[in-house]
C-alpha cells in the first residue's frame, strides 16, 4: 500500500557520486537529473507506481554535493503528483508528474 499524501523525504547526494566530477571543477552542484531520479525512486519505492512524464519541472537554486534536500509530495489528482524540494531553506526545485499505478502483488 502507497504512503498516504502529503509525505516527506530527506536526502543528500554523496560527493563520491560519479555524476560530479566535472559538474562542475571546483565548485560542484549536483545535475537536475541525479535529483529527479532521486524523486521518481522514492515514488515507486513508496508504492506510488512508476513515473511515466515529467509535466513541469523548474530548477531555482543549486543543489551542492552533501547538502540535504528535503521534498514534499503532494497529490495533484488521479495519476499525477507534485513535489517541492527545498535545500538550505531555499526552494531548489519544484515540478509535477504522471504516475503509472503501481501494480499489486
Amino acid at each position: 500500500m502507497a504512503r498516504p499524501f502529503p509525505w516527506r523525504l530527506r536526502f543528500a547526494v554523496p560527493a563520491s557520486h560519479p555524476c560530479l566530477p566535472g559538474h562542475f571543477p571546483g565548485r560542484p552542484v549536483v545535475p537536475g537529473v541525479v535529483l529527479l531520479d532521486a524523486l521518481f525512486t522514492a515514488l515507486a519505492e513508496e508504492g506510488h507506481g512508476l513515473v511515466t512524464r515529467l509535466l513541469r519541472a523548474k530548477f531555482t537554486a543549486p543543489v551542492a554535493p552533501e547538502e540535504e534536500v528535503e521534498v514534499e509530495f503532494r497529490s495533484a489528482g488521479p495519476g499525477r503528483v507534485t513535489f517541492q524540494c527545498h535545500c538550505r531553506g531555499a526552494l531548489a526545485l519544484s515540478g509535477e508528474a504522471a504516475l503509472e499505478p503501481a501494480v499489486a502483488a
